[in-house]
Order: C-alpha cells, then structure tokens, then sequence
C-alpha cells in the first residue's frame, strides 16, 4: 500500500519520481481500511529534506501509511518558509488529543548544548511523557535518541572531541529483534553527531542494545517497556547527505577531515556510494511491520493498555 501525504507537499514530485507509490488524500477516503497513522516530530533544519527521507522509507512498506508533520508549539524554525510550515505542519498542541500507532522525533542541531539550555526542553519532556499515553511506538533519532534516554533514565551524552562523520561498520548484536530481521551480521550507517551515548553508562536492566560499532559506539538500543526505539544514527540519510554537511562544514573550518568509509579511496571529488539504503528500508518494514502486528485496531486503546492485535485491515470497497 502507499503513504498518505499531502497531495501538495514538495516530497510528493520526489517520492512520485523514484517510483515510490504515493496515495492523494481524495483516493485514502475512498478506501474502507484502517491506516497506521505515524506522527513526525522534525527538529532537523532542512525540514523538506527530512520530510522526503522520512516519507520515503514509511512509503515502502506493503500497508498503507497516514503521515502526520509535527512541529513544537514553542519553537519557530528559522530554516523553512512559514509558508511551508503553516500549509503542512501542526503544532504538538494541536495533536495533542490524538493517538498514533508510531511517532518518530528527530535529531536537532542542538548537540553541544546541555538538555535545559535547550530552549524547548521542556515542550519536548512534556512530549516525552505524552507518548507514552498516546503512542504505540516510538522511534527516536540521534539527538532526539539521546534527550529521551536522557529524560526516561539519566543517561548523559558526551561531547566528542571532533564530529564523528562516516558510515561505520555495525554489528548485530540481537540477531532475533524483529526489528533487524533480515539483517546482514554486519551493517554500514550513516554517523553524523557531535556526542555520543557510551555503552558503560546504560543501565543493566531495562535497555537493549541491537546495534554497535566497535569505533562509533552503540547505534540502536531498545526501551521495550517504554514501547521505543532510540537510533543514534542515520539510515533515512541520502546518499550525498554527508558530502553536503561536509562541504557546509568545511566552508566554516577548511581544517575538517572529510567523512570516514564515505568516498571512495577517501576522495571527497568521488562521488559516494550509498552501502545502507537496503537496510534502511529493511528496518523502517520491520518497524511498522511490529507496529502492525501488535497496535490496537481501536486509535482510542493506543497508550491505554488496550489489547494488541493484528489490524484486520478490509479491502477497498467499491
């Protein structure tokens, strides 16, 4: 099935381009089946970017997908047109009452700082606990992974002495997750951040790391009590992603080492090979494929304890 997305988001001309089988909400009403409708809270700048990653992997999964744009209520992007906010996004407070069967919370450009000099750390703790109420799962990304090991256990994130910028090699270490099903014992994935998450600091209990790198640390830890997925890294990346943080990078520091295991032979005037698009796509199906398995067919039992249970999803209806 395809995704739902706006019939006039810029990602549509994209995603329509690559193939990528996209519904027009006119066409969704017509069908008599229940969607998975997945929020995504986008902290990232380059807001269309991240929107048609994102839109991308969710739309390539065989169920059909309602994507919901959230933005902070507290925090006005300096990066995106208000044209484009206000015709696509809503503010959490206006979703606030809703249930979705996934929320993904992005990464944001706010690394170095500390999690309450953040000028909207506590919209987004307030987030945090709303997900638990009103999401059946959620999956956190890089910087987003990291403020919500931070806020549900006191896990702090260390600032690296240089950006840690590559695709590094990563082991499965939970070859039976259903999240990894399918997986290669060993994977490469986009890293991009100033911090990290280091293994010593998880607790004992309660948190499960799937996926590691010998040099970038832990890549995707499970909180399954909590119903969430925290992925340091970057799958929904694009192939030239890290070449174009490189080349804004290196125009602020020309001293900035190009990306490890990116270009080939290490020469930033070759064009990079994308290694992890297949995993990419692979996770993101295993995710709502869970997700499916397990959501209540009910929205109003999501977060309430409401008994799981494969959607019964009919076919359309004439």
């Amino acid at each position: 099935m395809p995704i739902k997305i706006p019939d006039t988001l810029p990602a549509r001309t994209t995603l329509e381009a690559e193939g990528v089988v996209v519904m027009r909400e006119t066409d969704a009403a017509r069908q008599d089946i229940r969607p998975l409708h997945i929020g995504l809270l986008n902290l990232m700048p380059d807001k269309p970017k991240t929107e048609t990653q994102f839109a991308r992997l969710l739309g390539a999964t065989p169920l059909q997908v309602e994507l919901s744009l959230v933005q902070l209520a507290s925090h006005t992007p300096r990066n995106t047109p208000a044209e484009h906010m206000s015709a696509f996004y809503r503010s959490w407070d206006e979703v606030a009452d809703k249930r979705f069967d996934g929320f993904i919370i992005t990464g944001a450009p706010v690394e170095t700082l500390p999690f309450d000099q953040v000028s909207y750390w506590d919209e987004l703790r307030r987030i945090f606990d709303w997900t638990q109420r009103h999401v059946h799962s959620c999956l956190t990304i890089c910087w987003g992974a990291q403020a919500a090991l931070w806020h549900f256990h006191g896990v702090d994130k260390h600032v690296l002495p240089a950006k840690r910028s590559g695709v590094y090699a990563h082991q499965v270490l939970e070859p039976t997750s259903p999240y990894l099903r399918g997986f290669s014992d060993e994977v490469d994935i986009p890293v991009s951040r100033w911090t990290e998450v280091r293994h010593e600091d998880l607790p004992p209990a309660g948190l499960k790391v799937l996926l590691a790198s010998d040099e970038a640390g832990p890549c995707l830890v499970e909180d399954a009590a909590r119903r969430s997925l925290h992925m340091f890294n970057h799958l929904e990346y694009d192939a030239a992603t890290l070449a174009e943080e490189f080349a804004r990078d290196q125009a602020r520091d020309p001293a900035t080492p190009a990306p490890a295991y990116y270009f080939p032979g290490g020469d930033p005037q070759l064009a990079p090979k994308n290694r992890w698009r297949s995993h990419a796509h692979l996770f993101f199906g295993n995710w709502i494929n869970e997700i499916y398995q397990t959501t209540p067919f009910e929205r109003a039992a999501i977060g309430d304890g409401g008994a799981p249970g494969r959607l019964e999803l009919k076919p359309a209806m004439d």
